[in-house]
């Protein structure tokens, strides 16, 4: 029963709580490790086409998608830190860590638009990952993955952390839905 906004008579699960907790904090944690894996993916070398020695350069910075996939990896990476430390406070206070239905329902919406975000932010990142390992064919541009594997392999990396992140914004949702259904 709800009075006053806080949960009153409900019974608490520490188990549930601390596994909530855990997903905020794992969540956290992937997002911090797509970001530095995509800061970190630079490189330099030449590449010889037809006789001609032409300079690469490769950054992260120079696709917007990748742009996006960090600001919004860092979005999340903020909304996991605030949830994981409002809910780290109240369970060491022995109280509820979701201390309403409209808390749960503002949890429960964060979650889910930024799981969209990261699934958005994903799915844009590998679009340009994919014509960097294939190259364009009705063109003669190559595979620039090979000569930049360095590179490459960091995007890879840190778009399969993203993907980790949107998942376990997923999850939370999901136990978000779980915790509204019963109080």
């Amino acid at each position: 029963m709800e009075c006053n906004g806080t949960m009153v008579g409900t019974r608490r699960r520490p188990w549930a709580e601390a596994m909530q907790l855990i997903m905020r904090a794992l969540c956290m944690l992937c997002s911090l490790v797509a970001i530095s894996f995509m800061l970190t993916a630079k490189e330099s070398t030449s590449l010889n086409i037809y006789g001609f020695i032409l300079p690469l350069h490769s950054k992260w910075s120079f696709s917007q998608s990748y742009q996006y996939l960090v600001g919004v990896s860092a979005a999340v990476a903020a909304h996991s830190l605030l949830q994981l430390l409002i809910g780290t406070s109240r369970f060491l206070k022995m109280s509820s860590v979701i201390p309403s239905r409209n808390h749960a329902w503002l949890i429960f919406a964060g979650d889910q638009a930024f799981a969209y975000a990261l699934m958005s932010a994903g799915s844009a990142a590998s679009g340009v990952t994919n014509l960097n390992h294939t190259g364009i064919r009705h063109t003669a541009l190559p595979n620039f993955c090979k000569p930049l594997h360095k590179f490459c392999d960091h995007v890879a990396i840190s778009i399969a952390f993203t993907f980790t992140s949107c998942f376990l914004l997923a999850t939370s949702a999901v136990q978000g839905v779980i915790w509204l259904s019963q109080h």
